[in-house]
């Protein structure tokens, strides 16, 4: 693939980590700007080189990194425009709630054993007890003075473990003018109950939510499974794919008259990946939860299934046993033997699997996928129609400081797995750690943007430069 250079264009720095990076325009405004959502709650705004706040729920969001020496993946974590929002001042949010805080669903790190049954079929068992916290999605409306208010809850979830609750996990189909719902299978690793390919759990699905629909629905329980829901809310919820790990949000590039989506599944030990589609067959929760109460299998003809936690996106999950002597010769150990055939055949194939180990030069070893983006400007005309990504940190043993990873691919004719190229910027970040933490564009997908942060822990604040990617 072709060597591509860019520059990176700081435009605002000292910031809370940036989860999520947008444009949308105001209400009565005539310019896009770009929208900054943080993790620990804030939203900016920025045009013409000047910076506002938009929103600010820190109040609202749980404490961040208490729990975890500073590591955190819980706080604000989505936010999407309606398709309308300049006429209707519609907005949503996906967050952690504010004293939420439980003990976890399992007392101590989960490793699977192939050797063992026992650790290989664990159940989610006192979930109204045996939890980390609660998410919840909502829908907020920019008031006719300029001030946002929540106007309704859409959904509350009960999350199993801290970490993988997914990040820019609101995006509207420009296909079905849906909100979309990205959740991760709930965290720790390897999905320890498997909620990831179970039909009847919310974790581990792309989710498509019909915010037109039964729009006077408001507080709704705390739930883990769909059929724990009240009908009324339920009836707006369609599933698209499932056997999601942890995803940096869905993504759509306009093709002709049709969209291909992009979906990024971060890895266990081996590889991260990058999915891409066009067709799918959404299936309605109404038919899941009937299927569940008949005891049959729903017809999934059509629905998308990434793999996990079968499937480490083009490889059988395995357990990597390490060689003190020689790390080459580690030995790697099919985790999930019986699920990796079950899905072998029904799940999707990635667009490209690129590893935490490869010995290639002009590669790098991945630490985990935070985002994926299609780019049809022409100011930079190599990268035109390609599909962008971003790895947090190199995975090398010359850290520190910590250095993130650009890089593109592109979608094969033939829909194979396709190779990548790292694109080189030439930004000094000097002594300073950079993670390469999000990535976002505009409305037309002509520019992008880089969300970077100088620390792995939420709770260092004021350590984020936003960047515009340019030539």
């Amino acid at each position: 693939m072709i060597k591509v250079k860019v520059s990176l264009r700081p435009i605002v720095s000292k910031i809370n980590l940036p989860t999520v990076l947008k444009t949308a325009v105001l209400p009565g405004d005539t310019m896009e700007r770009l929208f900054i959502a943080t993790q620990i709650g804030e939203i900016f705004y920025i045009g013409n080189g000047m910076i506002g706040t938009f929103l600010d729920i820190r109040p609202r969001i749980i404490k961040l990194g208490v729990s975890s020496g500073g590591y955190d993946e819980r706080g604000l974590l989505g936010l999407a425009f309606h398709p309308e929002f300049y006429y209707n001042g519609l907005f949503y949010l996906h967050y952690s709630v504010a004293g939420t805080q439980g003990p976890g669903a399992l007392p101590e790190p989960f490793m699977p054993n192939p050797c063992d049954p026992n650790t290989l079929n664990l159940k989610w068992i006192n979930r109204e007890t045996q939890y980390d916290h609660i998410d919840t999605v909502e829908e907020w409306i920019l008031q006719s003075n300029g001030q946002p208010q929540k106007r309704r809850t859409l959904l509350h979830l009960r999350r199993p473990f801290l970490n993988h609750n997914g990040i820019n996990s609101l995006n509207f189909s420009p296909e079905t003018r849906k909100l979309v719902l990205t959740t991760g299978d709930g965290g720790s690793g390897y999905d320890p109950f498997n909620l990831s390919q179970d039909d009847m759990e919310i974790a581990g699905k792309i989710i498509e939510i019909d915010v037109a629909m039964n729009t006077y629905t408001d507080n709704p329980p705390v739930v883990t499974r769909f059929n724990e829901l009240p009908a009324s809310i339920y009836e707006t919820l369609t599933v698209i794919a499932k056997g999601v790990r942890n995803i940096p949000g869905i993504s759509y590039q306009r093709f002709y008259n049709q969209y291909i989506k992009y979906v990024g599944n971060v890895g266990q030990d081996l590889v991260e990946s990058i999915f891409s589609f066009i067709h799918y067959k959404p299936i309605p929760i109404t038919q899941l939860i009937q299927a569940s109460l008949m005891k049959s299998q729903p017809d999934q003809e059509g629905l998308i299934n990434f793999g996990w936690r079968g499937w480490e996106g083009a490889f059988p999950t395995s357990i990597i046993r390490g060689c003190s002597a020689n790390s080459t010769l580690d030995e790697k150990t099919i985790a999930y033997y019986d699920e990796a055939v079950i899905t072998s055949v029904q799940r999707l194939q990635p667009l490209i699997s690129y590893f935490h180990k490869d010995p290639r030069s002009d590669k790098f070893g991945a630490t985990a996928l935070t985002g994926v983006q299609p780019y049809m400007g022409n100011r930079i005309p190599e990268l035109s129609g390609s599909v962008v990504f971003t790895d947090l940190a190199r995975n090398e043993e010359s850290q520190p400081p910590a250095r993130g990873v650009l890089a593109y691919t592109r979608v094969r004719t033939d829909c194979k797995l396709n190779d990548f190229s790292v694109i080189e910027t030439d930004y000094n970040f000097g002594s300073q750690s950079a993670y390469y933490v999000s990535l976002g564009t505009n409305l037309d997908q002509t520019r992008l943007y880089l969300g970077v942060y100088g620390s792995m822990k939420v709770a260092d604040f004021d350590q984020g430069t936003v960047f515009e990617i340019v030539p």
